[in-house]
Parts: structure tokens; sequence; C-alpha cells
């Protein structure tokens, strides 16, 4: 789901591109912030063997931060793999969904994480293919399916709904659902807790996210992930104006799918 996370430093570079522990970077906002000065971002990651990369590390199954340090998920795999065709490690930046897109424009080469293609995050950068179809959708303790099938049915005053603050699910929320009543919760990671436990009735977020929490917390059902409440795409952020480095992650992607490793990966954590 995109999301807030505590606020956090940059974490530094890992020798192993699936993983990183978070430390203090060395990062900084030098002219490789800034393609056209210092020519295209390809370059920098290839000179200098290091792909930094933000990421919330809350946001199941994309990317999360596990409480040993280790980052885990869909797109943690997929930027391990861009790394390695790079020759670079991973230097993880931490960030939060309310701070992505100015972390990423001074600290960072991509951003991952489930990040999901807006037009207000275009205006200041750019993203690659998308490579997941993934709109909105209610998750509801599974006895209560039958009440939420519709965003009228969840915008009634006695319906309690829960966002996570700072992204596109708080945004969809207060967009569409202006007489339900809305509490906005900080902890991406014990939200879906609060369904269960029965402090909040219904939050709409990612489909993929709700089949998944569905797997972790059998009380809780995804409604209707199939026909979503509405489209949406995830992608990775990159720098806006750098079309040599955004063509090199679209071809890696394309060649990923074309040659059948794309898949796995994904199911690896959906399936």
């Amino acid at each position: 789901m995109e999301s807030a996370a505590p606020n956090a430093s940059s974490t530094a570079g890992s020798t192993n591109p699936h993983a990183g522990s978070p430390s203090p970077s060395t990062a900084s906002t030098s002219s490789s912030a800034t393609p056209g000065a210092a020519g295209s971002r390809l370059d920098t990651v290839l000179a200098s063997h290091r792909l930094r990369v933000c990421t919330t590390g809350d946001y199941k199954p994309y990317a999360f931060l596990r409480p040993d340090g280790r980052y885990e998920g869909i797109d943690i795999d997929l930027a391990a793999s861009l790394a390695r065709s790079l020759g670079a490690e991973i230097e993880y930046v931490a960030t939060t969904w309310p701070k992505l897109t100015d972390d990423f424009i001074g600290r960072c080469d991509i951003a991952i994480g489930g990040v999901s293609t807006t037009l207000e995050r275009q205006k200041r950068a750019a993203f690659s293919t998308p490579y997941l179809v993934d709109g909105k959708t209610p998750i509801a303790r599974c006895a209560d399916v039958s009440r939420f099938q519709t965003l009228a049915q969840i915008d009634q005053p006695s319906v309690r709904v829960i966002v996570n603050p700072g992204g596109t699910n708080e945004k969809f929320a207060r967009e569409h659902l202006s007489h339900a009543h809305l509490e906005v919760y900080p902890d991406n990671v014990t939200i879906f807790r609060q369904i269960a436990d029965g402090k909040a009735d219904v939050m709409i977020t990612d489909a993929s996210e709700t089949m998944l929490q569905h797997k972790l917390n059998p009380s809780l059902c995804s409604v209707n992930p199939d026909t979503p409440l509405q489209f949406g795409e995830k992608a990775f952020m990159l720098p806006r104006g750098d079309v040599v480095f955004q063509q090199y992650v679209d071809q890696w992607l394309h060649l990923l799918r074309a040659t059948g490793a794309f898949q796995p990966i994904v199911d690896a954590w959906l399936k």
C-alpha cells in the first residue's frame, strides 16, 4: 500500500543488491541528480558501480524492510536484477510516501516499492514502462464483504474507513469518500490488524496488497480484486529528461519479460 513510514535517513549500500541494512548514507545531491548537467544517470551508475534506490520499505508485497534489516518483495527482487545487469551494488535510501518524490530527485537514481504512476508525480519525474496493473480495491473482515461491494456502500457515515497517509490510497479515499468516517493511521505494518480487531471496517488499497493481506490475515478478505474500483499501474520512478537511462531500464524490463524471468518473481510473492 502506498503509505507513510517513520521518517528515516538514507541507508548504506549493501554488498548484496537483494538486501540492505539501515545506516546513514553517503549519498549527496551532486550533479548526478541532474542528468542534463553530467550526462545520463546510466553513465554515473556504470562508473560508480552504485545504484541508489529510494524505497519506503513498508509496502508488501513490493518492498518491505524486515526486522533484521533486510529488504524483501517484488521490487526488491527486480531491483537486484537491474543492479546485476549494471554491474552495480544497491544503496538503499529510506524515504516516506509524502517525501518520496523530493527524496528521489535529490538522493536516488531510481525509486521502487509499489510506486503508482500519477500525473502529479509525472510533473517532476519520469516512469519506466509499467510492470503491473493494480487498481484500488477494498479489504474488510470476511464476514462484512457483502456490505462493501461499491463505493456508495462504503461512503456511509457509519462506516469506519482507515487509510495510510501521503500516497495514492489517501488521495483516493479523500476524493471518493465524503460521508464515511475517515481515520488516517500512520503505521503501515499494523494497519490491517485494526480492521481484523474491529477498530476499523474497511480500507481501500491496491488489489495485490489486499490479496497478500488475506494470506497473512485469513479473517480479512479482498472485495472483488479482479474488478478494481480504479485503474492503476506500478512502475519505477526515474529521472525526468534522462531518456538514455529510461531506455535502458525499459529494455532490461522487456528482456526480463521476454526471457520468462519476470513472472516467477511476481508469482513468488502473490501466489
